[in-house]
């Protein structure tokens, strides 16, 4: 059966107006940068909460909304989180990853070492479910690609309220739901820790692509 529909409008604009709002948007998320050095300064409340319902108005798989946003703010959990995840990056290091892939994070000074974990005043951790909370027969359709669009989203919307972040996805992540106590369903896709830039956070001076690079006009 249908759902019931409601009227659709968007604002009139000028021509001027639409390229005006599109360049101050690619403005802002331009600025956005992947910060690794976090202060612990704690975040005003209600803001990532609404940083948590724009994510939610994602577009999903048959508008079944397959993630969860797992916020940790617990020290003890934090901390929990830190141990696991740098056992597993160490292993990841030393052995898992390969020479070329050193080379390439190289540049970024990543290393096993997340202090950032116990620093950030909050931890999401988006989890993409495999079905319902219902069980298996309530199926979801598109799991990756709808938590993917989900996550970007909350990136963005995470970097418009004035806060930093960073995609980071210890590989396996499977310990998250050991840690977090979550059921079999919900699977870890990337943990973002939220907060303020540490005084002083440095970045690599990194340059994105042109548009010729990353688009194709037919």
């Amino acid at each position: 059966m249908p759902l019931p529909t409601v009227p659709y409008h968007v604002e009139t604009l000028s021509d001027q107006e639409h390229l005006a709002r599109a360049q101050r948007f690619y403005e802002l998320v331009n600025q956005r940068r992947t910060v690794r050095e976090f202060s612990d300064r704690p975040i005003p409340d209600g803001v990532l909460e609404q940083c948590l319902l724009a994510a939610g108005t994602a577009p999903s798989g048959a508008h079944k909304q397959p993630w969860r946003f797992v916020v940790v703010q617990d020290p003890a959990v934090k901390k929990a989180i830190r141990e696991a995840a740098e056992k597993e990056e160490h292993d990841n290091y030393e052995w898992r990853m390969s020479e070329a892939w050193k080379r390439d994070l190289e540049p970024l000074g990543t290393d096993e070492h997340k202090p950032f974990l116990e620093i950030a005043p909050a931890l999401v951790v988006v989890m993409a479910l495999k079905h319902g909370d219902a069980g298996p027969e309530a199926m979801h359709y598109y799991v990756q690609e709808s938590v993917g669009i989900a996550t970007g989203m909350l990136i963005s919307a995470i970097h418009a309220a004035g806060l930093a972040t960073l995609t980071h996805t210890p590989s396996p992540m499977g310990f998250l739901q050991k840690v977090l106590n979550r059921p079999s369903h919900e699977r870890p896709f990337v943990l973002l820790p939220v907060g303020y830039p540490a005084e002083g956070c440095q970045v690599p001076d990194l340059h994105r692509k042109s548009l010729d690079e990353i688009s194709v006009w037919l």
